[in-house]
């Protein structure tokens, strides 16, 4: 009987400094186990040497493959065109910074055996990020898996290892807007947990400044929630009992007091007021219309420039 085939997916941007060094441990953290390996490079459109270096290590390497993109479509469409070109049994998708450790991935691969459909890493402690990165964090998934109806691992990235049946799963969800660790939540099957504790980045810079973890934090929440909308509704029903209170007070002032109405600053306050929700409630709505009309158009999530590997035989 053929062996298993695990392929390790690694989306890189801009990943010269540290490529090398990532692809070479994960080669040595796999060299004891029973099942085969691929290792499957995507190029996300990388401006520095990045894609010369992977091209050199594939021309050497037949376990090696690299899919290089036509432009820069991002770290989680990146995953997604590893998923969809990796041939494993099962496949580990893991960024190129090293502050995952490729040594976990044979304990994934363990319990993968026992019947685990998903192995996801749970991050115990994170090193070499601020305070305000660690607070935001914890909120955020905090607040995702509260409004959420079904259950996302709190304290988790990318950072996984995923069945093959899991993989056709995700293959099956076309949508452009895409949140890989809620998606492979929602699709079920046998899922657990293995901690870790979470390095500095070894080399080069952070993929994720805070404007695209705040890009990805909201499709995380308008991908799986309809809660801000909710939110617009509640803060409708508040204030037009607010105003419909407001209303029965200047009334009672009018009829059965001699006090003067006097009302232009508060009418301007409430005004003012008023004109902002309405701004932020229409805003909430065009994200949703404005995700809605990208999806309609139903373009590919990326195109594949080219694909370099070595034959195996």
């Amino acid at each position: 009987m053929s062996k298993k085939l695990v392929s390790v997916i690694i989306p890189a941007y801009n990943e010269e400094a540290v490529i090398v060094d990532m692809v070479n441990e994960v080669t040595d953290a796999l060299k004891d186990i029973e099942e085969e390996i691929e290792v499957v490079c995507v190029n996300d459109g990388s401006t520095d040497k990045t894609l010369d270096i992977l091209r050199e290590m594939a021309a050497k390497d037949s376990r090696i493959r690299v899919i290089d993109l036509s432009r820069n479509f991002g770290h989680q469409i990146a995953v997604t065109a590893g998923v969809d070109h990796c041939k494993g049994d099962c496949a580990v998708i893991i960024d190129a910074d090293l502050q995952d450790p490729p040594g976990l991935i044979p304990v994934m691969i363990e319990k993968w055996k026992e019947n685990y459909h998903v192995v996801y890493a749970k991050r115990a402690k994170r090193k070499g990020e601020s305070w305000f990165k660690l607070w935001s964090a914890n909120i955020f998934y905090r607040l995702l898996k509260k409004i959420t109806k079904f259950e996302i691992p709190v304290d988790t990235g990318d950072f996984r290892l995923i069945d093959r049946k899991v993989i056709d799963a995700l293959k099956d969800m076309p949508e452009r807007f895409r949140y890989i660790r809620g998606m492979v939540a929602w699709a079920g099957f046998n899922q657990v947990g293995v901690e870790y504790e979470r390095q500095e980045r070894k080399a080069g810079e952070s993929k994720y400044p805070f404007k695209k973890s705040l890009a990805l934090a909201l499709d995380g929440i308008i991908g799986f929630s309809f809660f801000p909308l909710r939110i617009a509704t509640w803060f409708g029903f508040a204030i037009s009992g607010i105003a419909f209170l407001y209303a029965l007070y200047i009334l009672y002032k009018a009829l059965f007091t001699d006090a003067v109405v006097q009302g232009w600053p508060s009418m301007m306050v409430v005004m003012l007021f008023l004109g902002g929700i309405i701004l932020v409630m229409l805003g909430i709505i065009g994200e949703y219309l404005g995700r809605t009309n990208i999806e309609v158009k139903n373009r590919p999530s990326y195109f594949v420039k080219e694909t370099i590997e070595k034959d195996r035989d």
